[in-house]
């Protein structure tokens, strides 16, 4: 093939608007059904410290690290890595859990995003 013949026979590629179709209300709503099996990372954050390289390999076992938190404030709670919530650690079942004291509206979460 050359230049010549796909100059002839290309056409401008045609899109409906996909907006409205003549959809109900309830049909144009997401279903949440096919997303809530989807498992997600939650993770809690105690703090955070930036230390240099050097320091960080004379780390060893009994070593203290300070954190940029201050003990009895509240621990970051993520969903893959976005901050959803805070709270404060508990105990269950001799396990840790987390109370959550605030959660972040969606559309706080979706005005961090931008």
């Amino acid at each position: 093939m050359n230049a010549k013949t796909n100059e002839s026979t290309a056409r401008t590629a045609e899109f409906h608007d996909l907006e409205d179709q003549g959809l109900s209300e309830s049909a144009r709503e997401v279903n949440l059904e096919v997303i809530l099996d989807v498992p997600v990372t939650l993770s809690m954050e105690v703090g955070r410290t930036r230390i240099p390289i050097r320091n960080l390999l004379q780390l060893n076992q009994g070593s203290v690290v300070e954190l940029d938190r201050a003990a009895g404030e509240p621990l970051d709670v993520f969903v893959n890595g976005t901050l959803v919530a805070h709270g404060e650690v508990v105990v269950v079942n001799d396990k840790f859990g987390i109370r959550l004291t605030d959660v972040i509206s969606p559309a706080e979460r979706i005005r961090k995003l931008k």
